[in-house]
């Protein structure tokens, strides 16, 4: 199987301790595991919408293991469009095309909420938050009230600043470091330096949250063949519901809007480990381990 169209590592399980909720969340999303089943974007009831996957299973779900995004979306500018058409061609050979996933790379948004699928947000002592995914353990950290410096610095996760709107959470996201495998989306979608992601996060009744989660698991299909264990059904607690917005003009004909919907997790935290794995599935697939050009320290 493609690692490409696995996204999973090596699983250890561990307990994770987390405080109580931090006094500026008076919401309750930070100190709470959220999850969910299915990768991806869900699409808004109107307006521009996500680029799917043309290659359908026999129920209708999309296709994991052949990528083959729909590029005639008018989303898309002509050179986003080209990438996508090109590694969906890739894809539909059998070839596959590389990822920040099996290179090991970190997940930059707004790949991290096409791909992840639980994380928890841990708001310390200053009111700074820290957000940890599951998946290869990512970590992003957000400055809260606090502005993006003039002489930004490109890095990986890129420079997220939050504050609180009443009881919604927003990240605004910008500066984040472009390489030769990052994308906004699982189909390749491209990603200038100019992406601009802003994340907001609000509680939402537990079974809305519920059928919003059915409902697209019966459109992209379930990862992994089986639901992971969340709330009870029969009296599920608030759901949390991200709006996500992408902006990028060199990538979207317009701002991108797109929703993702979490749901409380009570499996104990799972750690996942991005293994080194220099085994090709196809030429030039892996092309080694991050290294500094210059040493840290």
């Amino acid at each position: 199987m493609k690692r490409q169209t696995v996204f999973f590592g090596i699983f250890a399980t561990a307990m994770l301790i987390v405080p109580a909720f931090a006094a500026d969340d008076s919401a309750g999303i930070t100190g709470v595991r959220w999850g969910r089943n299915a990768f991806g974007y869900e699409p808004l009831p109107s307006g521009p919408q996500p680029v799917t996957n043309l290659k359908r299973r026999r129920d209708g779900t999309s296709d994991g293991g052949q990528l083959i995004g729909d590029y005639n979306n008018p989303i898309l500018t002509a050179a986003a469009a080209a990438a996508v058409k090109q590694k969906g061609g890739l894809a539909s050979a059998g070839k596959g095309f590389p990822n920040v996933s099996d290179q090991c790379r970190a997940y930059a948004p707004p790949f991290t909420f096409a791909m992840q699928l639980s994380f928890q947000m841990l708001q310390k002592s200053d009111g700074d938050i820290t957000i940890i995914y599951n998946q290869d353990d990512n970590v992003r950290h957000v400055r809260m009230n606090a502005t993006h410096p003039t002489d930004l610095l490109p890095s990986p996760m890129g420079d997220a600043v939050g504050h609180w709107e009443g009881e919604t959470l927003v990240i605004d996201t910008v500066g984040i470091k472009t390489n030769p495998f990052i994308a906004a989306d699982m189909y390749g979608t491209l990603q200038s330096a100019a992406m601009h992601v802003i994340e907001r996060y609000r509680l939402i009744d537990g079974a809305l949250a519920w059928a919003a989660q059915d409902k697209y698991l019966k459109v992209q299909g379930v990862v992994g063949g089986g639901r992971a264990p969340v709330a009870d059904t029969n009296a599920p607690p608030k759901g949390l519901r991200l709006e996500l917005t992408m902006e990028d003009p060199n990538v979207f004909t317009a701002p991108l809007s797109v929703l993702v919907t979490y749901r409380h997790l009570f499996t104990p935290w799972q750690e996942q480990v991005c293994a080194e794995n220099p085994v090709d599935h196809y030429e030039g697939e892996w092309i080694g381990l991050p290294r500094a050009d210059h040493p840290d320290f």
